[in-house]
């Protein structure tokens, strides 16, 4: 009996050591990110590769990328014209810039994912995409052409110069825990006309615009802009969690550590695996 015993009591100890590091090891199945990137005016080819490098660097996630090369504002990407585009995913980046795209059943498929639930993280020229009608006068709830800024919880229809922007964080929240104040090398400060009902903002942007006088006069005080440029959203009767911020126009921008882990909290917050001290839960961390 005592020979049973033994091997027993020696498998029933290592069962349990195994047991103690397998809850010790990290999460098997990562975060499934989809980032859509392309259209206008952006260097998406660098900066696809950038977001996926430094948000996979982050955190146990794996960033699949959908993006289409073509640089007009009529980009449209394949994987939006099934009805089930987003199921193999936890969560969406949107990094398209497509103005012009005005098909409002391709939109509606978008959008209905994301009322439906699906978080998703817009950055920059997202913004700007799917637009029509008379889109640069506020919007109301419910109007055809307030979709996709009903989504995103702020308005925006265009923005200044390129000049770095200041930016401060406005709110307690865990994506800005610990985050301080940063200027930006130049960038685009987009504007807000509106911001609807179920945003939050989390930071603003200052920039110094310059003005442009007339030949032979003297030259002018730059003006002071202000604009939210993060902020999160709750869309829809699912109340789905986005995150959005109008930075990332250039490289440099994209780049930069603070951004990146910026975005990154975003994602995490969507998903509803940030902390409240800005970290990710223990099975997404790195």
């Amino acid at each position: 009996m005592k020979k049973l015993l033994a091997p027993l009591l020696l498998a029933t100890v290592a069962g349990a050591l195994w047991l103690s590091h397998a809850a010790d090891a990290p999460a098997t199945k990562p975060l499934r990110i989809l980032l859509v990137a392309g259209g206008c005016c952006h260097d998406y080819a660098a900066q696809t590769q950038i977001l996926k490098t430094g948000i996979e660097s982050r955190i146990h996630a794996t960033v699949d990328v959908a993006y289409n090369p073509d640089t007009t504002t009529e980009a449209t990407f394949e994987i939006y014209q099934s009805a089930d585009w987003a199921k193999d995913f936890d969560v969406i980046l949107h990094d398209e810039c497509s103005a012009n795209v005005t098909d409002a059943a391709y939109v509606k498929r978008i959008l209905d994912t994301h009322r439906n639930g699906k978080p998703a993280v817009n950055i920059h020229c997202a913004m700007h995409c799917y637009r029509w009608g008379n889109f640069k006068e506020p919007v109301k709830l419910g109007d055809d052409n307030a979709g996709w800024y009903e989504m995103i919880g702020v308005q925006s229809t265009g923005h200044g110069p390129k000049e770095p922007i200041d930016i401060s964080f406005t709110a307690d929240h865990p994506i800005t825990q610990g985050m301080e104040k940063w200027t930006t090398g130049n960038e685009e400060l987009y504007n807000n006309v509106q911001i609807f009902p179920g945003a939050k903002a989390l930071a603003s942007g200052t920039q110094l615009q310059p003005v442009k006088g007339k030949k032979n006069q003297a030259a002018q005080e730059p003006v002071k802009a202000e604009a939210v440029v993060a902020w999160t959203n709750e869309y829809g009767p699912a109340k789905t969690r986005i995150f959005s911020t109008t930075l990332g126009h250039f490289n440099e921008t994209v780049e930069d550590a603070r951004y990146l882990d910026f975005v990154t909290r975003g994602l995490l917050w969507a998903t509803g695996n940030l902390q409240d001290d800005g970290t990710p839960v223990p099975a997404l961390a790195k």
